[in-house]
């Protein structure tokens, strides 16, 4: 399954709002997608797609990111979602 890392560059890292762009650009794709903090590790990954675990991460500006899909579209799903993160999600 193909990953990447990314680091939240924006002020407000995966809350709220920014959560709800980074879930609603994972609910484009077909594949199953998971994301998870790397500070801690002896955390799960979990749904991107899903607003509330994304939240469940309690992700801030500077935490590093791994987001992981398995499907057909994989790897396209895995650039926009970098790209998405790396543009500050809207902020």
């Amino acid at each position: 399954m193909p990953e990447r890392t990314v680091t939240l560059h924006n002020e407000t890292g995966l809350h709220a709002r920014p959560a709800r762009v980074f879930s609603k650009a994972a609910k484009g794709f077909e594949s199953d997608i998971t994301v998870v903090k790397t500070n801690p590790g002896d955390a799960e990954p979990v749904n991107a797609k899903s607003t509330l675990s994304v939240l469940t991460l309690d992700c801030h500006k500077g935490d590093e990111i791994v987001i992981a899909a398995d499907g057909d579209d994989a790897n396209q799903a895995l650039d926009h979602l970098v790209e998405l993160v790396s543009a500050g999600l809207g902020e």
